[in-house]
């Protein structure tokens, strides 16, 4: 019930500032050739207008439970449902070698089947993110989360016949193509709300990635208790149920509309911009007229734009509205190397690397993996422990809520920074509890509370705002790119985290947290010193203050001077 009062709480917070958003869009809106906002008799009541704020506002807000249902949440719900049914799917790989050959499999062939079967995942999310630029571009943002249920359903389907047809093979393919779909919606999502928000709304809007990933994630700790799929007969409807999220998207998200940005710079196609941009509005002949006034400003932006060229030091500025045919057109092909290459790009790629591999490496992976033993030892009975892991999913679920709604107040620089610096913390103190343990027989306690602290301050901060670093600091033709980066640095860092704990955590004992303290400490300090600040401004306003930080000593921005169109490219 918390749940629920937190997650209403959210909802109307957001559509409350989204329609405080629009309001000062419309004062914006120029009412004829000239820079006059409209007013209040150029509109068919005050009423009506409120009426299509607040529509405007549900289109967002379905298009936000549209597009993570079948996104991010995919990845949290995979990635925890496997543990629940581990020793029933390695029983399961035994019987079934049994049956085939007459003999058992020995232990070790096991562990190693059921290694694999773990670790096909992030291999498959890997696959996912090189294939989601080129599926962004030539698809739609919108078009690639729909193709990308190809691979759910698929999996669901070798989930679920896996038992009756005694095939093992069959769940290690279903976790490689589940790992694909989860490696495409981790970077098409974000990139999809990102475009599509209005700039006072963009970060809390791109933050919902991270809270569907965390509601994935507790969900999926919820349906695999033994009560409910988690038992030995019922693993393969536990493993086959991701499909149930990817049918919800099948059913809403072609409702929904394709990325305003997306369709007006990088297909040119200004039509459809104003379609999906403006229909929802025009629901009067006076709000036609309004659609027709901003049409000729976004034909003026599409003029001055093919006119433009870059006037710089670089050959493209990094920026977000310097038309995707003359400007970029290296990253437009999807190349994620070429990014390495421009220097115009510098300040952007190194914080997406440095930021990006931090949260991977900052430990938040390895608390998970700690916390049943710590929940152990603090006396927890063992059958209860299930309830306690859940307890840990839903803090991050909690904190990326918080963050949510505080981050359009206090920016992004803030809660990295501030996520970092209290991790560092509570990871100090974790530290000191394990090599105390023994001495005190409190001292368990005070790890098991570090352990949820720890995961709330990840919440907070770097779980949610890192990914938001692709959307706003690179330009529309980059980004796609710029997120294939990214992914493949999630899932590389994730699969060496997985791979190299064990044996981490044998060699440190009680010290295993030290590395990840020092990724912690450096990650608070780049941010502190080299990431600027994007709160609240718009992409061309970012691309310039970037270009600034590229090129200090270039007194002249290589940006055209024209119309802004950030109201005619949002939802």
């Amino acid at each position: 019930m918390h749940v629920v009062a937190l997650l209403q709480l959210w909802f109307g917070d957001l559509l409350s500032q989204w329609n405080s958003a629009l309001h000062a869009a419309r004062m914006e809106c120029p009412r004829d050739s000239s820079e006059k906002g409209l007013l209040d008799s150029d509109l068919p009541s005050p009423y009506g207008f409120r009426l299509g704020r607040k529509f405007q506002g549900w289109v967002l807000l379905l298009t936000i439970c549209a597009a993570g249902i079948g996104g991010t949440f995919q990845f949290g719900y995979n990635l925890s449902i496997i543990n629940a049914p581990t020793l029933y799917i390695q029983e399961f790989t035994n019987e079934t070698w049994q049956m085939r050959t007459g003999r058992p499999l020995p232990d070790h062939l096991v562990l190693l089947v059921w290694s694999l079967i773990v670790s096909l995942y992030p291999l498959g999310g890997l696959l996912g993110a090189l294939l989601a630029g080129p599926l962004a571009i030539t698809l739609g943002r919108k078009k690639s989360l729909l193709v990308n249920n190809i691979f759910v359903v698929a999996a669901a389907t070798l989930f679920g016949f896996s038992r009756r047809a005694g095939s093992f093979e069959m769940v290690m393919l279903g976790r490689l193509l589940v790992g694909v779909s989860a490696g495409v919606s981790m970077n098409v999502q974000p990139m999809y709300l990102g475009e599509s928000a209005p700039k006072e709304l963009r970060g809390a809007v791109a933050m919902t990635s991270a809270i569907f990933t965390a509601l994935g994630i507790v969900m999926g700790q919820v349906v695999g208790l033994r009560e409910l799929l988690g038992g030995p007969q019922a693993w393969p409807l536990l493993l086959a149920s991701c499909l149930v999220p990817g049918v919800l998207q099948l059913a809403s998200l072609p409702l929904l509309p394709e990325s305003p940005r997306y369709l007006l710079i990088d297909r040119g196609d200004s039509e459809a911009c104003l379609a999906v941009s403006l229909d929802y509005l025009a629901k009067s002949s006076q709000l036609m007229l309004l659609t027709l006034r901003i049409s000729s400003q976004v034909q003026k932006f599409i003029s001055a734009a093919a006119a433009a060229g870059p006037r710089g030091p670089g050959r493209r500025a990094g920026g977000a509205g310097a038309g995707a045919r003359r400007l970029g057109g290296r990253a437009e092909r999807g190349d994620p190397w070429e990014l390495f290459g421009d220097r115009a790009l510098r300040r952007q790629v190194a914080s997406l690397v440095v930021l990006g591999g931090a949260m991977e490496l900052c430990g938040n992976d390895a608390v998970y993996s700690y916390a049943s033993a710590m929940f152990v030892q603090a006396r927890i009975p063992p059958e209860k422990v299930q309830y306690a892991v859940i307890g840990t999913g839903g803090c991050e679920l909690l904190a990326t809520l918080v963050s949510c709604v505080v981050i359009e107040r206090v920016g992004r620089r803030v809660l990295l920074m501030g996520g970092y610096c209290l991790m560092t913390c509570w990871g100090s103190v974790f530290t000191a509890a394990l090599c105390l343990q023994s001495s005190f027989p409190w001292m368990p306690y005070l790890a098991m509370s570090c352990i949820f602290a720890f995961i709330l301050s990840f919440g907070i901060g770097p779980a949610g705002v890192t990914g938001i670093l692709a959307t706003e600091l690179f330009d529309q033709t980059a980004r796609p790119a710029a997120y294939m980066v990214c992914g493949v640095l999630m899932w590389t860092m994730l699969f060496l985290v997985g791979l190299g704990f064990p044996f981490i955590m044998e060699g440190l004992s009680h010290f295993l947290y030290v590395p990840f303290l020092c990724v912690c400490v450096c990650a608070a300090v780049y941010t502190f010193f080299f990431l600027p600040e994007t709160k609240g401004k718009t992409f061309l306003e970012i691309s310039e203050e970037l270009y600034r930080l590229n090129f200090p000593g270039w007194s002249q921005s290589p940006m055209w001077r024209g119309p802004e169109v950030v109201q005619s490219t949002e939802l």
